[in-house]
């Protein structure tokens, strides 16, 4: 009799851990905000830096990563029911590494990209969200510095898109 009670506190006990481990998903629509299934419109981003390629690169990236996460729809602005634009304010390049034998060359750069975010109800112009995000990478220095930024542009573009689709598939951080 106590070997089939004790089973049983041991069963109840293992499936109470199994189901607090739950405790904490959530089912349904992440960001109340914007719905799922709800159709974006990717605006222009406004580059505010010197440097040139910056708007495309992003504008392509989170194109690609709205119709990669599968969250929203990618839409033209006509049917549309939620504009994305941003003004990228950021690009800024800071040493990392120095060559062994020369300390005044740099070896390696970190690369960061900023861009302001804000998304509109169409309908309505309401401010949905409005948010600094930011992106970095390391970039190796090979023998030119603008071939080596070329190669980290796509990667910070990339990384700054993922950032923006998960804000606003999952809402604030």
């Amino acid at each position: 009799m106590s070997y089939r009670a004790s089973s049983w506190f041991i069963l109840f006990f293992v499936l109470l851990v199994l189901v607090s481990g739950c405790a904490s998903y959530r089912l349904g629509v992440a960001n109340p905000l914007i719905p799922a299934g709800y159709s974006i419109q990717v605006g222009l981003f406004q580059n505010a830096t010197s440097q040139p390629g910056l708007s495309e690169s992003v504008n392509g990236s989170i194109r690609r990563e709205i119709h990669r996460d599968g969250t929203f729809e990618l839409a033209d602005a006509d049917d549309c029911e939620v504009l994305l634009t941003g003004n990228i304010t950021t690009y800024r390049r800071s040493p990392v590494s120095f060559r062994p034998k020369d300390t005044l060359s740099v070896r390696d750069f970190d690369v960061e990209l900023s861009t302001q975010v804000k998304v509109l109800e169409k309908s309505s112009g309401k401010l949905l969200v409005e948010r600094v995000i930011t992106s970095r990478t390391t970039v190796r220095l090979g023998d030119d510095l603008a071939s080596a930024e070329r190669q980290a542009l796509p990667l910070l573009s990339s990384e700054l898109a993922k950032r923006t689709v998960a804000l606003l598939a999952e809402g604030g951080w």
